[in-house]
């Protein structure tokens, strides 16, 4: 993953990528799935502690993100995820952005699971995701200026960073709200977990890529010291052959001594192999 540094003001997502669009799809289809089914689709495919635990329905981590609450709640998240997803994907490629999205949709459940384990809640909804491709965006383009809509009227300009640490805020508040029976009953806890947990992939990913960096280093310099040693061997080999055939010349093969001769004949088993391959 590249990162880059740009003040410049936020377009409409940009061109539609093929991640986005395979998970505005999915997340549309089944919305209208559940329009047909009813709430019995959340119970078996949206995530609760009492299935994920007792009845091994490990399958709830990645189908809760497809489930949703409502039209509205659809419908910020798809636009958020076309909106910073685009430019997301076109940076790293679908492969690396689809696997973010499910690492952070899935660390995010585990979270939200872990703060509503007494409730027994059911959590649904791509947020969590959706939060950590916010974090992402906000970590590649920290100046990037973001004109929101205040109650679709009054537009406010904050940068990129700005934005997630807003929201990280939000959900921190919202979700010790929720811990005190005050709050909207929202997993909010969920959303940070998708911005802690991407925060923590990015930071790893990069630490990974210096140490996997380092070991083909290491690997690359062994294999270049196996090669002069082979060499110096070969060099070696080479030396003593000469001295053997200089030999021969003064005084003829049959006063060589048997060592000698075992080397000449491992020398000319060693060319053969060497130059057959």
């Amino acid at each position: 993953m590249r990162y880059s540094y740009e003040t410049v003001r936020l377009g409409l997502g940009g061109s539609m990528t093929p991640g986005v669009k395979w998970l505005l799809i999915a997340n549309g289809a089944v919305y209208l799935i559940q329009l047909i089914v009813g709430p019995s689709l959340i119970y078996w495919f949206g995530l609760s502690s009492q299935m994920l635990f007792h009845k091994f329905a490990v399958w709830q981590l990645v189908t809760y993100m497809f489930l949703h609450g409502g039209f509205f709640h659809i419908f910020f998240n798809l636009f958020v995820l076309w909106i910073f997803g685009c430019e997301v994907e076109r940076d790293w490629g679908t492969r690396q952005f689809l696997r973010y999205y499910f690492v952070t949709g899935i660390g995010a459940g585990l979270v939200g699971i872990l703060f509503s384990w007494e409730t027994h809640a059911v959590i649904i909804g791509a947020s969590g995701a959706i939060y950590g491709i916010m974090l992402a965006f906000g970590m590649m383009y920290p100046e990037r200026i973001i004109t929101l809509l205040i109650f679709f009227v009054l537009p406010v300009s904050m940068k990129a960073k700005h934005l997630v640490m807003m929201m990280a805020l939000i959900s921190i508040f919202s979700g010790v709200a929720n811990l005190f029976g005050t709050g909207d009953g929202v997993a909010h806890f969920a959303h940070l977990g998708g911005m802690a947990v991407g925060y923590l992939y990015l930071k790893s990913n990069w630490r990974f890529r210096r140490i996997t960096g380092w070991f083909r280093t290491r690997a690359k310099m062994r294999r270049v010291q196996m090669q002069i040693h082979q060499m110096e061997k070969e060099e070696d080999l080479q030396r003593r052959v000469d001295e053997i055939l200089d030999k021969i010349n003064r005084v003829g093969y049959e006063n060589l001594t048997r060592a000698e001769k075992n080397l000449l004949k491992k020398a000319s088993d060693y060319l053969s192999k060497r130059n057959s391959r």
